[in-house]
């Protein structure tokens, strides 16, 4: 088993001050940064993906301003591989499926924001492409939502979502059952 840690958009707009503050589940910044301390040690493959909107009067992700940039913590530390997307998946529209096979990575881990979007696509994207996917439940994070079709808490929508995962497309761990194996690399 050869295995990436995927963080996916871990950008400003999740935190205080952005358009979209992660509510649920608490502390899941402090675990998606003991997530990538972890793999560092272990010597994994670290992806940082930056989500960048293509509208022209989008009001979140846009390039450059402060709430696209990544939380200075994350911004601090240097992935092995950076890519910018402009989709859900991390792996739609980006060579990142070219950039992981040419490495022999057959597992990648996803981590970061948020939990029912851009983390959820990238693991089923990955699930369908071949990869084993691992999913830490406790260090991906989302927040309430509302739209025309209803509205949900950010616990349940959390919760569904990674029942959604376990049912066929990834392991579900916690950073704490993930830590172990990668020892086992």
């Amino acid at each position: 088993m050869k295995r990436a840690l995927i963080v996916v958009d871990v950008q400003n707009e999740y935190f205080e001050g952005g358009t979209l503050p992660i509510s649920y589940p608490p502390n899941s910044f402090e675990r998606i940064k003991t997530a990538i301390a972890e793999a560092q040690k272990a010597g994994i493959f670290i992806v940082f993906m930056q989500h960048t909107s293509l509208q022209e009067n989008a009001g979140a992700f846009v390039r450059k301003s402060h709430l696209w940039e990544f939380h200075d913590e994350i911004k601090a530390i240097k992935p092995d591989l950076y890519i910018e997307k402009n989709h859900a998946s991390s792996f739609v529209g980006t060579d990142l499926n070219y950039r992981l096979r040419a490495l022999g990575i057959d597992t990648v881990s996803i981590i970061g924001y948020m939990t029912q979007n851009c983390c959820d696509a990238t693991a089923r994207d990955a699930s369908q492409l071949g990869y084993n996917v691992e999913f830490l439940s406790d260090a991906n994070g989302t927040l309430d939502f509302e739209n025309n079709a209803g509205s949900v808490s950010a616990e349940a929508l959390h919760r569904a979502f990674l029942v959604a995962q376990a049912f066929g497309f990834s392991r579900v761990l916690t950073l704490n059952e993930w830590i172990p194996l990668l020892k086992k690399d």
